[in-house]
């Protein structure tokens, strides 16, 4: 590093005293005292023979008559300052200079407390007193302070003056190196600036605690010991959401520390301008108002991508009250990493406790999802649950039914629709039984017929696009429909025809079988479902097996295997809906029909405040049931694997 002033380094001899060094030989001393006053001269001054271009700057410097070298003197390498230039600006004043000696004060004793310093002064003289005599001259970094007045006095003057006297340089030279070492002992020397001495706590300090909740570490927050176990977010917010008053009527934050610091820097939530909750109301906004609660900013917040995960799946139960013990496999498929975000589950001929059914759903999805709406026609049921983050996205939900046979008492044939928006993009959710029979194809379009212009929604939420809606078709006033059930389409090919196809393990693909299959023949003549489309089939026929088997029907009535439970879809955009997978669950076997479901992604659009919002609404009993029943059975499993590890079995022989 450079010395200030723009001077370079040199090495020269410097003749210091020290009481504590060594004494050196007087042969060393006598030879280089005449070696001195042989290059010297009459001058008596002090030459570098390495480096005679500075000559003159020892001339000025240092001065010593040669009667003053005695024998036990000690040659100690320092390397000063360099001289300073003439000063030609203003002199400085009384507070600029105090300043300065403060600084270098300052300065001289962190070097010479802190031992690991490489430019220490206390590294500096131990290497130098334990160094044989040269005649260079290293420098004394950390000793700047007891070197500035040797540097005083040994500075030429600019009017041609030396500041100090002969007399007085060789003094202040004499005086450095006991200066130092009294410093290293920590004692005050003479003709040096007092030193503080180490400060040491009166007492031992009090052991840190390991637990964070230590008071030796609290410095602002009073933290729970009941809460401890949480971690910080990466997501950062702009404010808090308390203020100044009740972080301190809380005694959260002390009182000589500030405010400001104890506030939460973490959050998931977006932080709002008070001018924008005063200025506007949230039953009221346009489409890319800032801050709406259905606009683009908060759905690219929730939804980078502007599409959202729903399952849809369909079953028909035959009415039996036997549930299956466990719905993971039916619910969340091996095949995707993660859950989706919207559940649809339709049944067709549904178990006699519907209450049980949904608390079995709600114990499946667990505490991260709700029930948004829940409807039934007669023994048809339709569930829709939603993360619990994006309730409050959501209008109102409203449904209608239509039956398809009136004259049966117990309502076993319709259709169960519900409809809401989720932000700017309406769903509808359509849930059929149509008639049965392998030749009653006629009756099942007039099914179909009939619940597309009887259907009466939407009521209240308002259509997304009524310019592209039909009052004759229901499925036209929304954006996005999805119509699943129990169709009842069979296969116009007899048992043992069937049976021969599905002996050629045909695995994915089933277009042989799909060739003869009512409702694809019946959609490409245009006769129904017009402007639906359904995902490639890739599974088994879903219908008919034997009750807890995985063979088809046995009896002596031997149904022909069909794909009667179907999922398809239309929207008014081209390309909204993707289909990612469509399957069917070979698991669940307590009925003779097997699930059927489809993975979808789905575009979503921002939309106004204007529509009546369902507030959040949700089925808050059934959700606190079957959290609950989740815990109890998470309970005795591990009450179970505790007492099998528990168990031993003694043998005799």
């Amino acid at each position: 590093m450079n010395p200030p002033n723009g001077f370079s380094q040199h090495a020269v001899a410097c003749i210091t005293s020290s009481t504590e060094g060594r004494v050196l030989q007087d042969q060393q001393v006598k030879k280089a005292g005449g070696a001195m006053r042989k290059e010297a001269g009459d001058s008596r001054v002090l030459a570098l023979e390495d480096h005679p271009d500075i000559e003159s700057f020892l001339n000025d410097t240092l001065r010593f008559p040669p009667d003053e070298i005695k024998p036990n003197m000690k040659i100690k390498s320092v390397t000063p300052k360099p001289p300073r230039k003439p000063r030609l600006a203003r002199a400085s004043s009384l507070d600029e200079k105090s300043w300065r000696r403060r600084r270098v004060f300052r300065t001289s004793q962190e070097n010479l407390i802190d031992p690991n310093e490489t430019s220490s002064s206390n590294g500096s003289l131990q290497e130098s007193s334990l160094s044989p005599p040269t005649r260079s001259r290293v420098a004394l970094n950390g000793a700047q302070g007891s070197l500035h007045t040797l540097q005083d006095a040994s500075e030429p003057n600019p009017y041609g003056k030396n500041k100090g006297s002969s007399s007085d340089s060789e003094k202040q030279v004499s005086e450095v190196p006991s200066a130092s070492a009294g410093l290293m002992k920590g004692k005050e020397s003479s003709g040096s600036k007092p030193r503080l001495s180490k400060i040491t706590p009166p007492r031992p300090l009090p052991p840190l605690e390991l637990s964070v909740a230590s008071h030796v570490l609290r410095t602002a927050n009073r933290i729970d010991s009941d809460y401890m176990d949480y971690s910080q977010s990466r997501f950062e917010r702009l404010s808090s959401s308390l203020s100044d008053t009740r972080l301190h009527n809380s005694e959260m934050v002390c009182d000589s520390c500030s405010t400001d610091s104890m506030k939460s820097t973490f959050s998931l939530l977006t932080p709002l301008r008070a001018k924008d909750v005063r200025n506007r109301s949230y039953l009221e906004g346009s489409l890319l108002a800032s801050g709406a609660l259905l606009g683009a900013e908060e759905l690219s917040r929730y939804f980078p991508d502007r599409s959202i995960g729903i399952f849809v799946a369909t079953w028909n139960m035959q009415g039996r009250k036997e549930l299956p013990e466990n719905l993971d496999d039916f619910l969340f498929p091996s095949d995707p990493d993660y859950a989706q975000d919207m559940y649809v589950i339709g049944v067709q001929e549904g178990c006699p406790d519907r209450r049980e059914w949904e608390i079995r759903l709600q114990e499946t999805l667990g505490p991260h999802y709700v029930m948004l709406y829940s409807a039934a026609h007669g023994v048809l049921y339709m569930s829709v649950f939603l993360r619990r983050d994006l309730i409050w996205f959501c209008s109102e939900v409203e449904y209608a039914t239509v039956t398809t046979r009136i004259v049966s008492q117990i309502k076993t044939k319709g259709a169960l629709g519900i409809c809401f928006t989720f932000f700017g993009t309406s769903f509808l959710f359509i849930t059929s039984h149509f008639t049965s029979g392998d030749g009653k194809v006629y009756e099942r379009i007039l099914d179909y017929n009939k619940t597309i212009q009887a259907l009466a929604l939407p009521k209240n939420v308002p259509d997304t696009n009524p310019y592209r809606s039909s009052p004759s078709d229901v499925t036209t006033r929304f954006d996005e429909v999805f119509w699943f059930g129990d169709f009842n389409f069979r296969l116009n090919k007899d048992r043992e025809s069937v049976d021969s196809i599905l002996n050629q393990h045909l695995e994915k693909d089933m277009s042989k079988l799909l060739q003869y299959d009512q409702l694809v023949k019946e959609m490409n003549d245009g006769a129904i479902f017009i402007g639906f489309q359904e995902a490639a089939i890739h599974f088994r026929p879903s219908y008919k097996f034997d009750i807890g088997q995985d063979s088809y029907d046995t009896t002596s009535k031997q149904r022909t295997p069909s794909y009667t439970d179907r999922v398809i879809y239309r929207s008014r955009h081209k390309d909204d809906i993707h289909a990612v997978k469509y399957s069917s669950c070979s698991v669940v076997k307590t009925s003779d029909h097997r699930p059927v479901y489809g993975l979808f992604r789905v575009k979503v659009r921002p939309g106004r405040d204007n529509i009546p919002l369902a507030a959040g609404q949700f089925d808050r009993e059934l959700y606190l049931i079957g959290i609950k029943r989740r815990m109890t059975r998470e309970l005795q499993k591990r009450q179970e694997l505790k007492d099998q590890k528990s168990s031993r079995v003694c043998t005799v022989s």
